[in-house]
């Protein structure tokens, strides 16, 4: 038996790779099918959505007939015209439908070649209902990358066949049940197509339910897979602290948990800090594995920043809440929002939108601020000059840092107004930290503290976490307030000392660094 890896490279295969258990999964997609619904399965890209077709096929098996495609397998001309997309799409049912009565495979060859290139949809489902009727079990019919289709008319044609089905299923037997997989949401699709009202509100997927399995792995689920793996590596790992720490930065985005295993499992094991499986699966080893994904290029990361460049009204609106900490109340009617989550941007808690997690929080931060240093070079270049001053024995010195920050950020942009301070102040410091702590340390912001007043960033550096709180000036009450709220979020996180960058608004008071006690908490407040 070939050892197991870890898979971010196509379908998951339980005997080639770790995974974590889709039982559970399974079982409640198989009741949406027992039920003869017809759904989409519209998760982001590298959400497991082939995964779970593949699992999915096996689990069916026994009970229906399944019949598994992908379109992403059919090439563009597939799609110019009907006679073209019914050749194709019968060639790909000669490979891959498990078994055609007799007679069904003659008619569909005859789909598939060259002197038939006149074959209509009508005809085509004209057979697979006959097909349908004479097949012994009930037949599951699964598309992945069904939208690659998704501007082409005759896919909107192929849905409206499918919705036919689907209305008649009471009189006529015909497919227990559709899945279509893929990013883009069909059931939208005829916005691409029909300008005129009456079609908008007539969507050929309108009889599609609502797919409400949840994709994403739980901590349970990662730290059974680690179970898995360390039953055979013998690592002598903290289970339940790498799984916490994995479902902490990622959210669960399955690509995310498989990629950062596979970085510690193949590349930070053998390395000089790193020798064994022991040193490797700990924090310091998780740490650097998301230290080399935060810069690597791989497809999602691509993809996602891809996005930001088609949708500049996207890109716009997580800037703004990134770093101005704007708030975004959930409106699925909004396109831009309704396109981050598509996306994979975001996630909805309590009707507010937030960054779906830590790991993209990071890459996305990486990229507005490689985009504004080059506007901006003078803070960058004051942090990236002064970089070895604020490491001491290889410890990062945050005083150190707030200090030449407060005395650069006077020295350049100490004369602006308020409307700067409100939108840049925040931006302006990640700006001057990110070359001090880049290559060793990252940064990132605690969600629930984020807002227009203020947001805490936690600084990792050598495995050592150091908290920020980066705040608006509204007087000395809510400056108060901010150390109390400082002070408890320290608790939270088992530190003594803690930090405070204030954006004053007030002339009159002195800018500089200062430190007080709060209980038995030292914070270090500093202010522009």
């Amino acid at each position: 038996m070939m050892n197991r890896t870890f898979n971010t490279d196509g379908y998951c295969d339980p005997g080639l790779h770790y995974m974590v258990d889709l039982s559970g999964r399974l079982e409640e997609i198989k009741s949406m099918i027992d039920a003869e619904k017809y759904f989409v399965i519209n998760r982001a890209r590298q959400y497991g959505k082939t995964t779970i077709l593949s699992a999915l096929e096996e689990y069916l098996k026994e009970e229906y007939e399944v019949v598994s495609l992908d379109f992403q397998a059919m090439s563009s001309l597939a799609f110019e015209s009907e006679q073209s997309f019914v050749a194709a799409f019968s060639e790909e049912l000669l490979d891959f439908a498990p078994g055609l009565p007799d007679g069904m495979e003659e008619k569909f060859s005859a789909f598939a070649t060259q002197s038939a290139r006149r074959g209509s949809l009508q005809a085509l489902f004209k057979v697979m209902k006959a097909w349908c009727e004479e097949s012994e079990k009930r037949i599951v019919l699964m598309i992945d990358e069904a939208d690659t289709a998704g501007n082409n008319q005759v896919f909107v044609d192929f849905l409206a066949q499918i919705r036919a089905c689907y209305l008649k299923r009471r009189k006529v037997r015909t497919f227990q049940s559709v899945i279509l997989a893929g990013v883009y949401d069909v059931r939208s699709i005829r916005g691409k197509h029909y300008p005129d009202d009456i079609y908008r509100e007539n969507s050929p997927w309108n009889i599609a339910a609502d797919f409400r399995v949840d994709m994403s792995f739980c901590r349970k689920e990662i730290a059974g897979m680690l179970a898995e793996y360390e039953a055979e590596h013998h690592t002598g790992m903290n289970i339940t602290e790498i799984a916490d720490l994995l479902y902490e930065y990622t959210s669960g985005y399955p690509y995310l948990v498989s990629r950062l295993c596979k970085l510690m499992d193949e590349q930070i094991r053998g390395t000089a800090d790193f020798s064994d499986y022991a040193s490797v699966w700990t924090k310091a080893g998780f740490l650097t594995a998301v230290k080399m994904l935060l810069e690597e290029n791989n497809p999602l990361f691509d993809s996602l920043m891809n996005k930001l460049y088609q949708y500049p009204e996207l890109n716009a609106v997580i800037s703004r809440y990134l770093f101005q900490g704007q708030p975004i109340a959930y409106d699925a009617d909004d396109p831009v929002v309704r396109n981050a989550r598509m996306f994979g941007f975001i996630e909805v808690q309590d009707s507010m939108v937030r960054i779906a997690n830590r790991i993209f929080e990071n890459r996305l931060y990486h990229r507005f601020l490689s985009n504004y240093k080059e506007q901006n070079k003078d803070i960058y270049m004051e942090g990236s000059r002064k970089k070895n001053q604020f490491i001491i024995d290889g410890h990062l010195n945050v005083r150190r840092v707030l200090e030449k920050f407060v005395e650069t950020f006077d020295y350049l942009y100490g004369d602006r107004e308020e409307a700067f301070l409100e939108e840049e102040g925040r931006r302006y410091f990640m700006l001057f930290l990110k070359p001090i702590i880049n290559g060793t340390g990252n940064c990132y912001v605690e969600s629930e503290t984020r807002n227009q007043e203020r947001m805490d960033l936690i600084i990792d550096y050598r495995g050592e976490q150091h908290i920020c709180e980066l705040k608006i000036w509204r007087g000395n009450a809510y400056n108060e307030r901010g150390e109390k709220q400082l002070s408890g979020y320290l608790d939270h996180f088992g530190l003594k000392k803690g930090y405070m960058l204030s954006f004053n608004f007030n002339r009159k008071n002195e800018i500089g660094v200062k430190e007080i006690r709060l209980g038995d908490k030292i914070l270090v407040e500093a202010v522009v």
